[in-house]
């Protein structure tokens, strides 16, 4: 469950370079500038209205600085402290940008405190943060990362644009106007967009000389890459102990990476509750187009290859109880390959660090659409729980939108961490204590302003080679509200999570029989019902475009 990005995830070095995306046919722009130019722009009255008319028209004219004036519909009066979870990996020193954002927040009588649940637990313990017995004022969230499933249970504090222009004066100048539609819900926005879109593709890395070690030049296609595995399972793993890939709880990744030959794009993609439908040129679907991926003809034939890289030994038996990422397992020298988004350039300079070790990363779907990561992979929601919103929104605003916290957040400490140039930055020494859009609290306040330079150029190729082909999904601002079949819903999502981690690793004795078992179970939890209801507002939704 750790990476299903999006994502995740991410936001993280190589996507970071992209320039966004937007719209339904293949195009690239940039998102710094947003509502305050759109007609559909609240008419609430803005809090010191002076003082904002005074700022930068958009965030890469100028410095943005947030103050206390700003915030008039705010009560600063007693202090507060707003405690924010995020997921992912700790930063070595985090500890010490936290402390300058407290620093930076003392005139607004405000402290905030985070806590970071790892990849490991943060399936575990998300729920239950929001279910009760935490302080708890916001959490980062995701479609991969519960945010429909928490929406429907009521977790989140949902609010509409008059709040945000209240309550978030920079949010409502800067964040792209189209963004607040992927994460409305029945006209309440449940959660807070990343205010940029980039390519999310998904490559595998390898050890390169391991490869060449039998004789393996490179991996154009699917085909060379379980070659690959199959080679070092039988070859290498007996010899050193390298596991062809250190799987870690599913193979979400790499089933991304699988599927990307079919130039598919999600419709829905919620805790296992995956639906999809085939790309045609920027057409929208019709609902019979639309399919519970795991019934693809694409997955059952993903499946059973990850059977036949299960029994050949490509990965430990044990592989959905192991606690260690395959990334840092790669990281470690302890598999030869993984799956993720460009954050495994991160990974493959890890290894690299060992004398002899080469890694190399690929790209199994060059002829094929790359997907763009719009605006609400990477959100901050506020919680149902805080005790207020209102102070946590104005945090929230100036982590987004402030040009110090935000890069601080981003980026790190200036000289230490990295060294910029308009928006242009480049890694200074110690910046293995705070890798630049390393935390996911930086995916969910990015604005897509700040450009790498300096970068490989292994990795830069790479990135290069996906912008001609960054296609939106022309049904992202579609969204499903499953309350009236939340019951059946969750049923359906906690079999899915019993039945697809297991296909994905291979771990079974039959595909077509384990899959026709997990469809039973799914008929009995009523995804019949669910599925009603999902077309049903597909249909309405379709039938407004």
């Amino acid at each position: 469950m750790k990476k299903r990005l999006s994502c995740l995830l991410v936001a993280v070095l190589a996507l970071s370079l992209l320039a966004a995306c937007g719209g339904t046919s293949k195009q690239t722009g940039g998102a710094t500038g947003g509502a305050q130019e759109s007609t559909e722009a609240v008419d609430a009255a803005e809090p010191a209205a002076d003082v904002l008319a005074e700022l930068p028209a958009s965030l890469t004219d100028g410095v943005v600085k947030a103050t206390p004036e700003m915030y008039t519909n705010v009560d600063l009066s007693k202090p507060y402290t707003v405690y924010l979870y995020l997921i992912g990996d700790t930063p070595q020193d985090w500890d010490k940008v936290m402390a300058a954002v407290n620093e930076y927040l003392e005139p607004f009588n405000t402290k905030l405190e985070t806590v970071i649940m790892s990849w490991a637990d943060y399936g575990t313990k998300y729920s239950l943060v929001l279910a009760g017995g935490e302080e708890v004022d916001a959490i980062y969230t995701a479609p991969w990362c519960y945010m429909y499933t928490e929406a429907a249970k009521g977790s989140f504090y949902t609010f509409d644009r008059d709040f945000v222009a209240k309550n978030m004066p920079l949010t409502n100048k800067y964040q792209a106007e189209t963004s607040y539609a992927e994460s409305t819900i029945d006209g309440k926005i449940v959660a807070l967009p990343c205010n940029a879109e980039k390519a999310d593709t998904k490559i595998v890395a390898i050890r390169q000389d391991l490869a060449e070690k039998y004789g393996i030049e490179k991996l154009d296609n699917w085909s060379d890459y379980m070659n690959f595995m199959l080679t070092i399972a039988e070859k290498e793993t007996p010899e050193s102990g390298i596991l062809a890939q250190a799987s870690s709880g599913n193979n979400a990744e790499l089933w991304e990476v699988y599927r990307q030959q079919y130039n598919v794009f999600y419709i829905l993609k919620d805790n296992y509750l995956h639906y999809q439908y085939e790309y045609k040129e920027g057409e929208l679907p019709s609902a019979d187009d639309i399919e519970l991926c795991w019934n693809s003809e694409s997955f059952v034939k993903f499946a059973k290859d990850m059977k036949t890289l299960a029994d050949a030994g490509c990965w430990s038996r044990g592989a959905l109880s192991n606690t260690i990422s395959d990334d840092d397992a790669f990281g470690a020298l302890q598999g030869a390959s993984i799956a993720w988004n460009g954050t495994v350039f991160n990974y493959m300079r890890m290894a690299e660090k060992n004398e002899g070790v080469k890694c190399a990363a690929y790209d199994l779907t060059k002829d094929n659409i790359v997907a763009c990561e719009e605006y609400n992979n990477s959100d901050i929601a506020i919680a149902a729980a805080s005790k207020n919103p209102e102070r946590t929104a104005m945090v929230l605003d100036i982590l987004k939108m402030d040009t110090y916290v935000n890069r601080l957040i981003t980026l790190g400490f200036e000289n230490e961490h990295y060294t910029i140039d308009g928006f242009n930055y480049a890694k200074a020494a110690n910046v293995e204590a705070y890798p630049p859009n390393s935390v996911s609290l930086s995916w969910g306040i990015n604005n897509g302003i700040y450009k790498e330079t300096g970068v490989e150029p292994r990795e830069q190729e790479m990135v290069d080679s996906w912008e001609p082909r960054i296609t939106s999904n022309p049904t992202i601002t579609f969204v499903f509200n499953d309350t009236e079949v939340s019951d059946y819903a969750s049923a359906c999502k906690a079999i899915l999570g019993d039945y697809i981690p297991s296909l994905q690793l291979g771990l079974v004795d039959d595909v077509d029989a384990y899959l026709a078992e997990m469809n039973a179970k799914l008929d009995g939890a009523g995804i019949k019902i669910v599925e009603e209801e999902l077309f049903k507002q597909y249909n309405e939704w379709l039938a407004a475009r």
